[in-house]
């Protein structure tokens, strides 16, 4: 059976953030993720993980202002010093504290009328520096294809051009988050992806979501437990992160994670 992680950004949105690792552990989950741990100094999520029994096995390197629009920084140039100042100073010493083997690196909103091939160089440059100084410390560095209905302007959009920079880097702990739901809005074709990279190696991350409302994968038009078998047969171990918004309360919500682990 996949290894599913809570994402505590948008799952069990009815809690106060840092009940929610309580809320998380108590329906049967073992691991977490979310988008940023920053506003919480790294010993108070330590304490919430360890109390609940949990581990935190993914959040994103600091992406700018996200207020302010900012969706990461890595592929804008003129502002690199401060995507690695971020990605060391809060990124790394975060993810140490919280024992988390990886980090996504947000790309970046492609700015209007920019040359892409110049974002692409600022981006892979920005990509194989950040493996490297994670590499010292034992953590992944992750890039995601997001799709731009739900964000755009968005630098990455496809798996292929993922992989593609991840072998041109060619760092070992440089790879894709793939995340299902974004892959079927933009390209569709899910089960037939899986095959092709999931057997590589180079895929260190799962997150799924319903299509195309992003509630539970229960709903919607991609068929899950199809997928969640595939997921078996490939042989992945890693963790499939839930990164769906609920349509109700997210405990009532979870009868498909019920229905898949008395089926596995």
């Amino acid at each position: 059976m996949p290894r599913f992680a809570a994402n505590l950004s948008m799952m069990y949105a009815e809690h106060p953030f840092l009940d929610r690792f309580a809320a998380a552990a108590k329906d049967g989950f073992t691991a977490v993720e979310y988008l940023f741990p920053y506003r919480y100094e790294p010993a108070v999520l330590a304490q919430r993980l360890a109390e609940h029994g949990l581990s935190q096995v993914l959040f994103n390197a600091p992406p700018g202002d996200y207020e302010a629009g900012d969706r990461g920084l890595a592929c804008l140039g003129g502002r690199e010093d401060e995507f690695r100042r971020g990605f060391v100073e809060q990124g790394l010493r975060h993810a140490q504290a919280l024992r988390c083997p990886r980090i996504h690196v947000m790309a970046g909103l492609a700015p209007a009328g920019a040359d892409r091939a110049a974002l692409r160089a600022t981006y892979v440059a920005n990509l194989a520096w950040a493996a490297e100084q994670a590499a010292s410390a034992g953590v992944d560095v992750l890039i995601e294809p997001i799709n731009t209905r739900d964000m755009p302007g968005y630098f990455l959009n496809r798996q292929e051009e993922a992989h593609q920079i991840v072998q041109e880097i060619g760092a070992a702990n440089l790879k894709v988050q793939m995340d299902l739901y974004h892959c079927q809005i933009v390209e569709g074709d899910v089960a037939t992806k899986l095959r092709r990279y999931l057997p590589g190696g180079r895929v260190g991350h799962l997150q799924i979501a319903g299509v195309p409302e992003r509630h539970e994968p229960d709903v919607g038009e991609l068929n899950y437990p199809y997928l969640f078998a595939l997921i078996d047969e490939l042989g992945f171990d890693g963790h499939v992160g839930c990164e769906y918004r609920p349509r109700a309360g997210t405990s009532a919500g979870l009868g498909w994670l019920r229905a898949w682990r008395g089926l596995s």
